[in-house]
């Protein structure tokens, strides 16, 4: 094949470096963006932290100017004096921007935590590696084990027993998998289901079991013999269980020659167990939420503030910024260049995301003020879109503000994304929004009648008296949705 020159125009879409850094502090959440500036303030020896004075203060959202961020002109435009006390040295050498084919990881330094010791392997160091790690639901049974007197045969079986059960409790696994996993000729499927229920009857009550109706028989049977109504709830899961879900007093009156009284009672005592018994043991790590703006009602008005703790006040650090000269070459010299524009970029981004966020959380109240004031029942239904063309951005901008980002309400703690919601006509011809009528519909169930519950049917006729209208299938999924079980588990005998 011979080769030849060719000159191709086309047209493609780039980012240069710096939309590449806003847009990536824009779509983190509040504890990755302060985990962010750390090793930003870490790596970056211009980078310091400012006095309590010169943290960002709380201001109204018609006080705030700083510059905005969008898709196109993300971090072009200079932050207000206030933001930041950078000192500017003009240089050749230093670039205000930078080509749009360049990575940000070319020209300047990524941050990477400190390694343990100084080291430079690049492996992460974490702290919290030297602590004790949290007890499972496996170490606590088998810190019980060890308190028996168990031969090393069955102790074995008893450890395999234990590696088959999950963090609710539950063994997954039957005695024919058992045997496979342990792989020993001698041991026979009794050994297994011997060991299995010495497992049955250790601590947390219900542990071991192999499916929901084991686990309530083995909680019952656990309870002192005088208990009230133990062994016709022994009964009821043992002989009525399929009625069990459905509540069906009827079947279970019929089934056990009972009274109804008796029946409500050892359902009574059955509701008080423990369908997970592993989670009293092992739990997930707590969630925190740092919420990133406040809302307020003051002077009749609704208030809209940045969290002043979720984002540090970042400056330049004058002393070092003081070292550069302009014509200074030197391998030092340009790595000072380096770290300055690197932090003014920085800055410039965190201010710029700071703006945004402010600015989609200020519209999303001012567009939402009827559920401030009134609760769910008050939501309107919006779209991203609504936000985007109010403020002039781009519906993808408005998503990545929206995703992880809290704010801290009279009501509550909520998520921006929560305040987005579709819609349902109304008779009258306006629109109702989902989180409204599923509100609507837990206040109908909350007060109905507990005898005669609310079908479907009747809580779809009940909304279109209030001029919503909304389908049968649309109740139950709303209903489904809520964790709310339909009429005839919810139907109760006084």
């Amino acid at each position: 094949m011979k080769q030849s020159i060719q000159l191709r125009l086309s047209q493609h879409l780039t980012m240069t470096p710096q939309l590449q850094q806003a847009i990536k502090l824009l779509q983190l959440s509040t504890l990755e963006l302060q985990k962010e500036i750390q090793e930003a303030l870490d790596t970056n020896l211009m980078l310091e932290e400012g006095d309590e004075a010169d943290r960002f203060n709380a201001v109204d959202a018609a006080d705030v100017r700083l510059p905005r961020l969008d898709n196109e002109e993300a971090s072009h435009a200079e932050p207000e004096s206030g933001v930041d006390r950078e000192v500017r040295v003009e240089s050749s050498d230093m670039p205000e921007d930078l080509p749009v084919d360049t990575q940000w990881a070319d020209v300047f330094d990524s941050y990477l935590p400190t390694t343990a010791h100084g080291s430079d392997d690049g492996s992460d160091y974490d702290p919290f590696a030297q602590q004790s790690r949290p007890g499972t639901l496996q170490d606590h049974l088998a810190w019980q084990l060890n308190l028996s007197r168990l031969s090393e045969r069955d102790f074995m079986i008893a450890h395999a027993v234990l590696d088959a059960i999950d963090v609710n409790g539950y063994l997954r696994a039957d005695t024919d998998e058992l045997l496979t996993t342990i792989d020993h000729p001698e041991i026979s499927a009794e050994e297994v289901e011997t060991q299995i229920h010495r497992v049955q009857s250790l601590d947390p009550p219900g542990v071991g079991a192999r499916d929901l109706r084991e686990c309530l028989l083995i909680q019952l049977r656990q309870m002192p013999h005088g208990t009230a109504h133990r062994d016709l709830a022994i009964a009821i899961c043992r002989d009525a269980f399929e009625s069990l879900p459905r509540n069906d007093i009827v079947t279970m009156t019929r089934l056990l020659r009972s009274s109804e009284t008796e029946i409500t009672r050892a359902l009574e005592l059955i509701r008080q167990l423990n369908p997970r018994p592993g989670g009293l043991i092992e739990s997930a790590p707590p969630e925190y939420v740092v919420p990133d703006i406040f809302v307020r009602k003051g002077n009749g008005r609704w208030h809209v503030e940045l969290n002043p703790e979720s984002t540090p006040k970042l400056r330049v650090n004058a002393d070092y910024a003081s070292l550069i000269r302009r014509a200074d070459q030197s391998a030092d010299g340009l790595a000072l260049k380096s770290h300055l524009q690197e932090a003014r970029w920085f800055i410039k981004s965190l201010a710029s995301r700071n703006d945004t966020v402010l600015r989609v959380g200020s519209k999303i109240v001012e567009m939402q003020q009827e559920f401030f004031e009134h609760g769910d029942e008050g939501m309107r239904p919006m779209v991203l879109r609504d936000i985007a063309e109010a403020l002039e951005l781009h519906e993808s901008t408005v998503s990545r503000v929206t995703t992880q980002k809290y704010m801290h309400t009279p009501r509550g703690t909520y998520e921006f994304k929560y305040f987005f919601s579709s819609h349902v006509n109304t008779m009258s011809g306006g629109e109702c929004s989902s989180t409204a009528i599923r509100a609507l519909i837990r206040k109908l169930i909350a007060g109905e009648s507990a005898k005669k519950p609310l079908s479907d049917s009747r809580i779809a006729e009940e909304l279109a008296d209030q001029g919503i209208n909304v389908a049968r299938r649309t109740v139950a999924k709303y209903r489904e949705a809520m964790g709310i079980p339909p009429s005839n588990e919810r139907k109760r005998l006084a």
